[in-house]
């Protein structure tokens, strides 16, 4: 049994999380997340802890920035999208038993008012921004870094709240330069 509450999006996402695990989930019923929901969150945030584990795509990462925004200390899993793609549709409710289970082993902690150990040229350096492949290269540095696929700005903030340090960061660039981009 998982000890935090999972918060996801809906009850397909529950089913989901009960294939893979036991544990017990809050549901934001989408985007917009009401105050009764944010309450029961930062409730189960005091008690229990909670770990947020939304879609990736772009209504997910509005919602878990919403979450963690208003209840600070959340724990942040992710799967990457084509973990979680069946048919052209993208959730969580999509992903297998392992790919949940490996999420949630690989949770991230996120520390308010955290320094980097990263500057945006290093990001840049690394080809993940202003690159022709940035986006492809970030995509694959985050899944080894655990933090998922976002832009730039926010791949560079992600590193930082959840203290990626520069030796990970390197490893993981060296890494992808080792193997090379999936496509190529």
């Amino acid at each position: 049994m998982i000890k935090e509450i999972i918060v996801v999006e809906g009850k397909s996402d529950t089913a989901a999380i009960h294939r893979a695990v036991e544990a017990e989930t809050i549901e934001t019923g989408g985007s917009a997340i009401g105050a009764a929901v944010l309450q029961r969150i930062m409730l189960a945030q005091q008690r229990r802890g909670v770990i947020i584990l939304t879609d990736p795509d772009h209504a997910g990462e509005r919602i878990r920035k919403i979450v963690a925004a208003r209840v600070p200390g959340c724990k942040h899993a992710f799967i990457i999208q084509e973990l979680a793609e069946h048919k052209g549709d993208i959730g969580i409710e999509n992903a297998s038993p392992e790919a949940i289970r490996d999420a949630l082993a690989n949770v991230k902690s996120e520390y308010q008012g955290a320094v980097s150990q990263l500057a945006f040229d290093d990001l840049i350096k690394a080809g993940l921004m202003l690159h022709p492949d940035a986006a492809a290269r970030r995509l694959e540095v985050g899944k080894t870094l655990g933090i998922g696929y976002c832009n730039g700005k926010q791949f560079y903030k992600r590193c930082t709240i959840f203290q990626i340090s520069r030796e990970e960061f390197e490893a993981a660039v060296e890494q992808l330069d080792r193997r090379g981009l999936k496509d190529e």
